[in-house]
């Protein structure tokens, strides 16, 4: 076998860490006819949001038998609508068994990740308020709170910018087309005409701020609306956007 560092030649690929927003389809029970017509109901509401993107079924609350869960059905059906299922998320032995017998990726969920990184000396729960990505989360190993990240060059179209750990700032234009993420909250100090979504790692007390509300999607901890939606209240207007009983409230930042 020829070393490619020392003959010179290139390899032929590097692993690098990456941090990707996924989707996660929470699931409660599967019924096949059920489920394609809740699919179907959400992806009219954003047909643009759902097309080609990359998913993972979260367990974490499903109820149903295992002997109902078939996920060769689930990736059929969400194949057929342009969406790619690529892994599970929680689930126990036997779900997590056959998801591994359909490919897909097996990730830990909450519980199953607390356990894995929560110190001995620690209660799992008080570990897990950091692993959720909770705003104002304090760096592992230092007891300050995470910085947030400052962007002050307007996040043109396709770009994607992301704050993995803490609250993310803009001091310019987010256009339409742009995608802005945040474990924590986001705040535009200009028009917000793409994509913002805060708390993506679940934090519910995340908020999205911004000077003029004209945004394609806004969404916390999974909860979203469309632009026709946020149309209703505050368009165009400085507001902030919360979560209150799973459901986003638009609140003009004069009121606040």
């Amino acid at each position: 076998m020829t070393d490619s560092t020392t003959s010179g030649v290139q390899q032929v690929f590097q692993l690098k860490s990456a941090s990707v927003s996924m989707t996660a389809l929470e699931l409660h029970y599967f019924d096949p006819d059920d489920f394609e017509a809740t699919l179907r109901d959400k992806i009219s509401q954003a047909p643009g949001f759902f097309k080609d993107i990359p998913i993972i079924i979260s367990l974490e609350k499903y109820e149903g038998l295992d002997s109902e869960l078939d996920f060769f059905k689930i990736i059929g059906t969400c194949r057929r609508h342009q969406i790619h299922v690529v892994g599970v998320r929680g689930g126990n032995d036997d779900q997590r068994r056959l998801a591994r017998g359909a490919a897909l990726a097996l990730l830990p969920g909450n519980s199953q990740r607390d356990r894995a990184h929560a110190p001995e000396s620690e209660p799992a729960d008080t570990a897990s308020a950091d692993a959720a990505g909770t705003p104002g989360a304090k760096a592992a190993g230092t007891g300050e709170p995470v910085p947030a990240r400052v962007v002050n060059q307007p996040v043109r179209s396709g770009q994607q910018i992301y704050a993995p750990e803490g609250d993310l700032i803009i001091l310019a234009p987010v256009q339409a087309g742009a995608e802005v993420l945040a474990a924590g909250n986001i705040h535009v100090y200009g028009p917000l005409r793409g994509r913002a979504l805060a708390g993506i790692h679940g934090a519910e007390s995340a908020r999205v701020f911004c000077q003029s509300l004209e945004a394609e999607l806004v969404s916390i901890a999974g909860h979203y609306k469309i632009s026709e939606d946020l149309q209703d209240n505050g368009w165009k207007t400085a507001v902030q956007i919360q979560l209150r009983d799973d459901l986003l409230v638009v609140t003009p930042l004069d009121k606040a």
